[in-house]
């Protein structure tokens, strides 16, 4: 048996999943500091005695991919390696009672609006006047910011109310308060994420306030760049857009998943919307704020999901030039309405038709990306790979989208900063310029 540590404990906290997981470890990273312990997250140096895995749970590769990482870290437990293993997030909030008899080496388990337990196990107590402070592991000059908690929508295939409960939305106040908080850091390009940015304020307002949230932290001073993730399609509102044109630090840039377009499968997902509409809020974004790039999300292989709806869907992509797209494949999930039909896509299928779309896609994207050559526009600079200093335009978030990249044989541009970039060449998803005065 490993003798008793009695230096002092080393906390390395390890997220899985999405930016909103981040979030909520960088908060946990906050509080544990707070409370005099020594942090970090996803430490290179293996020398952490107690490990805290934030989970995913969302699709079947996310799942398996916690589960993985936690028989990892459990079995380095067993070697002596490290002393406690705890786990918190999506897969522990949702799994609990099956993962407490499955693998009973891990320490505790805590769901995801257990904070405060966590920390009480650690001896740490939760601290309310740091409400709003997170310690960022991004690079500092972005950061995400959650701007509501859980989700009212009842998409067939979505089992993330289970995991995280009814929309809640945060005070704008509060939300003003953190940007300054992570302006006065450093950071200079918010990405506001939600479960479900469109249902922004309904809750707390009895009205949907996305746009004066976003006209209140536009006014925060050092704040360059605003952008907006996961806008739900149905009942989007439009003063958004006003907002938008209004200021100049608001990215025109929406990520909006639209999942599908066949009325057959946006019926059958539950997704609140026709194809009708979704064509009509497409033109009216476009017409609105000229320029703009929507990303947005595709699901392929849901339950009754026919050649038909597939090749309808094909034709969509092509036809609508997404300037930013991703796709999934339909992953079945107890306990939602999806879960109760009949997973009648084999999987092979799903994977060709992911396949395909992407194979759409890239095609649009080279296309849009040559008209690009010639331009000149403002990148912020994100790391250095390679032989090149890579960034981004407005049009486009950190890891998920294009890319902007110069030769560090040409050019010196410190990481954090601005500078305009006058583009050369362009491929698919890569973008290649010159910085120019």
């Amino acid at each position: 048996m490993r003798a008793r540590n009695h230096k002092q404990d080393k906390i390395n906290i390890i997220t899985l999943g999405c930016s909103k997981n981040l979030v909520d470890s960088e908060v946990m990273m906050s509080q544990l500091k707070a409370n005099d312990l020594e942090v970090s997250h996803e430490a290179e140096k293996d020398d952490s005695n107690i490990v805290i895995i934030n989970t995913c749970g969302f699709i079947d590769n996310a799942k398996k991919e916690s589960i993985d990482t936690i028989l990892d870290y459990v079995d380095r437990k067993e070697q002596g390696a490290i002393d406690r293993v705890y786990v918190t997030g999506c897969l522990s909030h949702r799994y609990k009672e099956d993962l407490e008899k499955e693998i009973p080496e891990v320490d505790a388990w805590f769901g995801t609006l257990e904070l405060p337990r966590l920390l009480n196990t650690l001896g740490a107590d939760y601290k309310h006047e740091l409400i709003g402070e997170r310690l960022i592991t991004t690079p500092t000059h972005y950061a995400y910011m959650k701007i509501s908690e859980g989700c009212n929508r009842p998409c067939s295939f979505c089992a993330i109310p289970l995991m995280r409960g009814n929309h809640v939305s945060k005070p704008i106040e509060q939300l003003v308060k953190e940007a300054e908080h992570l302006v006065k850091n450093g950071t200079k390009e918010i990405m506001l994420i939600a479960q479900d940015s469109t249902y922004y304020g309904l809750d707390l307002y009895n009205e949907r306030k996305l746009g004066q949230l976003m006209d209140a932290l536009a006014g925060v001073e050092g704040l360059d760049w605003i952008r907006l993730h996961y806008a739900y399609p149905s009942q989007f509102p439009m003063d958004a857009l006003e907002v938008m044109k209004k200021h100049a630090n608001i990215c025109k840039y929406i990520d909006m998943p639209l999942q599908h377009i066949t009325d057959n499968m946006l019926k059958a997902m539950r997704r609140g919307i026709s194809k009708r509409r979704t064509l009509e809020l497409i033109d009216t974004i476009r017409k609105e704020v000229p320029g703009i790039a929507l990303r947005t999300t595709m699901l392929v292989g849901h339950p009754g999901e026919t050649e038909e709806d597939f090749e309808e869907l094909k034709a969509f992509i092509r036809e609508a030039k997404f300037e930013r797209l991703g796709v999934f494949t339909y992953s079945h999930e107890e306990n939602t309405h999806a879960g109760t039909l009949v997973d009648d896509v084999p999987d092979e299928v799903k994977e060709q038709r992911a396949a395909e779309l992407m194979e759409v896609q890239e095609e649009v994207s080279f296309e849009l990306n040559q008209e690009k050559v010639g331009k000149t526009y403002k990148v912020l600079f994100d790391r250095v790979e390679g032989g090149y200093f890579i960034g981004r335009t407005e049009f486009d978030s950190p890891e998920v989208d294009n890319e902007v990249l110069v030769s560090k044989k040409d050019h010196f541009v410190r990481l954090g900063d601005f500078a305009n970039v006058k583009i050369s060449q362009a491929s698919a998803f890569d973008l290649y310029g010159d910085i120019v005065n």
